[in-house]
């Protein structure tokens, strides 16, 4: 028990210090000892108190089906499961482009969310505030994915995002029809496919399909329209917008391209289409009104296409080729940690699970989400499914690749000059001679990049594609 101050040593015992000087130091002496006292016990509520749960906010624009949305709350469950960190999922905001809305939370500094969800072009456009993830994730984490994928992700030596999954441009096709009408294949080129798109629509509304096409695609003026013209231009000789550090996008090979896509309009795709993306392409074609269609992998492969079009009445392959090749642009996600973040190492725990091998492989054998790790393809559940085999072709041998990496954050500008130009061309408002010439003096202002040098090639046109081109074309494939 403590002692009062009648009872305390310095009254009761003689003292060569003066009283006034033994009564100060006795209160310094007890308020010392209540200091210490005060102190003790916050340091013991300190130490009963729980540790602070972190949470983390991930931002993501792909989850938009409810069973898609479902499986990412499991996964989400399942890493609270396994790190006792919660993650809150913000959705892309309403309305918004979710390229400007990402922008927006980056460039002001925003704490949260901490997690982005980002598209495989966007890298060079972010990377300013994004951290290097080569800081935070296992080499050999980073190694097992395709090495290109790697190498898009990485701006100036910095690896911004690791990558989730593969999309590349596809053809869907009716394998009931073609069997009707005696094909025995699906079209190898775009001379095919508009013979048997025009042959096909015909005999349909024959029957009475007032509403039915050839084919669909996704024509408006958006990022969309500059995947599809890419893959056009490429497949025919045109090359990829940029070529060796030199702007190349006016030449006769991609004017033909755009002049074929202009002849689709209002004859086996509905006139509408300059004015389609992704879902409305989606919506006629499970509506079962088309015989042919371009999209990318279904929002949910694993249900493919829900209407009233059924799984054994359709397929999946590759994109018809042009004079030079087969082309299907390359889409895809990856996942980035903001600089801002005030959890970092948190964040790239989410970040490794969300893409690592076995939650990649789940998503692929549960929802058909193509995996960014190459031996997964050997795995015995995606051998089964030859839909992944399409998609693995299709990436290995006819990806291409818009100009994000070559121009960062002026893709952005350098797509919509692109896109609009596609655009008037497909409305009539433009030849496509007078289209490209405009455009290539719009990209070289916008890019800082000049025209190639005269006599310079303007695409990959070697031998072989040459050959390609003067090869004659079988049109039709019907059984005889």
């Amino acid at each position: 028990m403590p002692h009062t101050d009648d009872e305390s040593p310095a009254n009761s015992s003689r003292s060569e210090f003066p009283e006034f000087l033994q009564n100060v130091g006795r209160r310094s002496f007890l308020g010392s000892i209540a200091t210490l006292l005060v102190v003790a016990g916050q340091a013991c509520r300190r130490a009963v108190q729980p540790v602070p749960e972190i949470s983390l906010v991930l931002i993501d624009q792909t989850w938009l089906d409810n069973t898609l949305q479902d499986w990412r709350n499991q996964e989400l469950k399942q890493f609270t499961k396994e790190t006792g960190i919660r993650v809150k999922l913000l959705p892309a905001p309403e309305g918004a482009e979710p390229l400007a809305a990402w922008r927006s939370f980056l460039e002001s500094g925003a704490k949260i969310p901490d997690v982005y969800g980002v598209d495989v072009i966007w890298p060079g456009i972010l990377a300013d505030n994004l951290l290097d993830l080569k800081a935070l994730v296992p080499t050999q984490e980073i190694a097992t994915h395709f090495p290109e994928l790697i190498a898009n992700n990485t701006v100036n030596g910095k690896m911004v995002a690791l990558p989730c999954l593969i999309d590349v441009g596809l053809l869907y096709y009716r394998t009931d029809l073609l069997r009707q009408y005696g094909y025995r294949t699906p079209p190898r080129t775009w001379r095919e496919l508009e013979t048997m798109a025009t042959r096909i629509q015909a005999r349909e509304r024959a029957k009475g399909q007032k509403d039915f096409w050839g084919f669909v695609w996704e024509g408006a003026s958006s990022e969309s329209l500059s995947c599809n013209a890419l893959e056009w231009q490429v497949s025919e000789g045109g090359g990829t917008i940029i070529e060796n550090n030199a702007v190349t996008v006016n030449n006769p090979e991609t004017a033909r391209a755009w002049e074929r896509a202009l002849r689709w309009v209002g004859t086996i795709s509905p006139p509408g289409v300059v004015s389609y993306k992704e879902w409305d392409a989606y919506n006629i074609w499970r509506a079962g009104q088309a015989a042919f269609m371009r999209n990318w992998a279904p929002p949910n492969s694993g249900e493919l296409v829900q209407g009233s079009l059924t799984k054994d009445r359709f397929a999946i392959t590759s994109l018809p080729g042009g004079r030079a090749k087969v082309a299907a642009t390359v889409g895809g996600r990856g996942y980035a940690i903001s600089r801002h973040s005030l959890h970092p190492r948190e964040a790239s725990m989410l970040v490794r699970f969300l893409c690592r091998r076995d939650t990649q492989l789940n998503r692929s054998l549960k929802i058909g989400k193509s995996p960014t790790i190459p031996d997964l393809y050997d795995d015995p559940g995606i051998l089964a499914d030859p839909y992944f085999s399409t998609i693995l072709k299709t990436y290995r041998q006819d990806r291409v690749s818009r100009p994000s990496t070559e121009t960062g954050k002026r893709y952005p500008a350098l797509s919509r000059a692109y896109f609009m130009a596609v655009h008037e061309v497909l409305e009539g408002k433009k030849p496509a001679t007078t289209a490209l010439a405009d455009l290539q003096t719009e990209l070289i202002q916008i890019t800082g990049l000049n025209a190639p040098a005269r006599g310079a090639s303007t695409g990959p046109r070697g031998i072989s594609a040459i050959l390609r081109a003067e090869a004659p074309c079988d049109t039709d494939q019907k059984v005889v």
